[in-house]
Order: C-alpha cells, then sequence, then structure tokens
C-alpha cells in the first residue's frame, strides 16, 4: 500500500502536518488537498493540539497544483475539496482556523504553496528555495488567496511584481519582501520551524488564540471592528485558570506551564 499524501505527527501539543508525494514534487492533487484539509480540522477539533506545523516530505516543498488531476475537476462553482470535518488551509471559505501555524519550505515553493505562507502566520524558509506565484503562465489566476494576501504581506508592488510576471525569486527576496519570516541553511528549515512552534505552544493557548483572532479581525473588517474587542476579550482571559497560572509564575519567577483553560 502507498502512504498517505499526507503524514500527521503530534509533538507535544504540536501537530506535524507534512505533503507526501515527493515523487511528483509535492504537486497537490484531489487526494492530497483533502487530506490536507482533515489535518487542518484535526488541528482545529483538538483541545490539545495548540499550534500546527506544516512542511514536506522531500526536497520540494511543493510544485503547485496536479492540473492534470484537477483540471477536469473544476466545476461551474470551482474547486471543492473540503469535507464536513475539514477546514481550508487556505482560509478563502468556510470555517476559519483559530489556532496559529507555522511553515518550512524549501526546494521548489509554487503557487498554492505560497499561498500556504500567506495563510499560516510565520514561515522559515531554506536558502535554496525557490518561490513561484506562476498562475499567469498557465492561463489562470492564484485563487487561494494570493490575490488578497500577498499585497498585505508584501507591499503592491512587490506583489504585482511576481504575481503579474510569473517571475520565480529566491530566498532572500522572499525575506526581504516579507513573504518569510526567517531563511536559514538547507536541511535546518522544518527544526527551526519547530522550534517556533513549540515556543508558540509554551504560552497560554487561549491569549495565543486570542491574540491571532484580533490581529485577523483587524486585517479582515478594519480596526475600529477589532479595538471594539480588546476589552472584552481581555475580560474573559483575565478570568481563566491559564491567566492565574501566569500571574503565580510571574511572582514566584517560576516558568508557566498552562493548561488552556
Amino acid at each position: 500500500m502507498s502512504e498517505p499524501k499526507i503524514l500527521t505527527e503530534r509533538r507535544g501539543h504540536v501537530l506535524l502536518i507534512g505533503l507526501n508525494r515527493p515523487e511528483k514534487r509535492n504537486a497537490a492533487d484531489f487526494e492530497l488537498l483533502s487530506r490536507l484539509a482533515l489535518a487542518y480540522g484535526e488541528l482545529e477539533r483538538d483541545p490539545d493540539l495548540r499550534v500546527g506545523l506544516v512542511h514536506a516530505v522531500g526536497e520540494h516543498f511543493t510544485a503547485g497544483l496536479d492540473l492534470a488531476d484537477l483540471g477536469p475537476r473544476i466545476g461551474r462553482d470551482g474547486l471543492s475539496f473540503v469535507d464536513e470535518d475539514g477546514i481550508d488551509p487556505w482560509q478563502v471559505s468556510g470555517t476559519p482556523l483559530s489556532k496559529p501555524v507555522v511553515i518550512a519550505v524549501q526546494g521548489t515553493c509554487l503557487t498554492l504553496g505560497i499561498e500556504l505562507i500567506l495563510a499560516s502566520d510565520i514561515a522559515v524558509a531554506a536558502r535554496g528555495t525557490r518561490f513561484g506565484q506562476i498562475e499567469v503562465t498557465r492561463g489562470i489566476l492564484p485563487f487561494g488567496g494570493a490575490t488578497l494576501r500577498f499585497p498585505r504581506a508584501v507591499g503592491w508592488g512587490n506583489a504585482m511584481r511576481y504575481i503579474l510576471t510569473g517571475d520565480l525569486f529566491d530566498a532572500a527576496e522572499a525575506h526581504r519582501i516579507g513573504l518569510v519570516q526567517e531563511v536559514v541553511e538547507d536541511g535546518e528549515q522544518f527544526d527551526r520551524a519547530l522550534e517556533l512552534a513549540e515556543r508558540i505552544a509554551a504560552q497560554a493557548p487561549l491569549a495565543v488564540q486570542a491574540a491571532l483572532a484580533n490581529a485577523k479581525r483587524a486585517v479582515r473588517d478594519g480596526d475600529a471592528a477589532a479595538e471594539a474587542e480588546l476589552q472584552p476579550a481581555l475580560v474573559r482571559l483575565v478570568g481563566s485558570e491559564d491567566a492565574r497560572i501566569g500571574m503565580e509564575a510571574f511572582l514566584t519567577r517560576t516558568e508557566a506551564r498552562f493548561v488552556g483553560r
């Protein structure tokens, strides 16, 4: 039997989510997309999971969509691959993800790979990574969020420079424009991403989720909407067990071990 195209592993409070189609440079077919959505659903539903870490098996993160498999599946309403137990990893439809995602990329990172970065919260790239938002060279447009998030993340001109030409760019350029937050030596991207994921997972999960939700609210609905939710969120958090644990750790100068309540 062949291995599943998405591998999941629990590492403490972190869910590792691995693209596992290395023989095709992790190009996404329908099965891979569906299983990726299910993994995100697992991350969202399980209260013991606090952070997701998306990575890829093999030399490449992803060569993008497997159009030979997915092309015939694009109907009048577009492409649907998320069932009732899944969550759209690109966060352009359906249930919003409430937990943070760290992503580690290497090798080739095309189209939906960049859009996964844009839908995640922190990205680490291997120095040798090559990026490309190449949909226009295939006669389609980015439909996983790049038209929305790329300009916000890196500025209009930087985003259009690559969305409209389909040109490739390297990890240094990705870091310069702000697409990725760290560049490490080839082969070190997973370990560094895991360090960051575990660092997040060690914090109070309700507070992490509240901070993430408020930042997303500001992006989606504007500053005023996010500002209106700050004090109510603070009141809810102050009454939590984790807030008590955090205060005790501060007063006793010990390390807080949060419980998510």
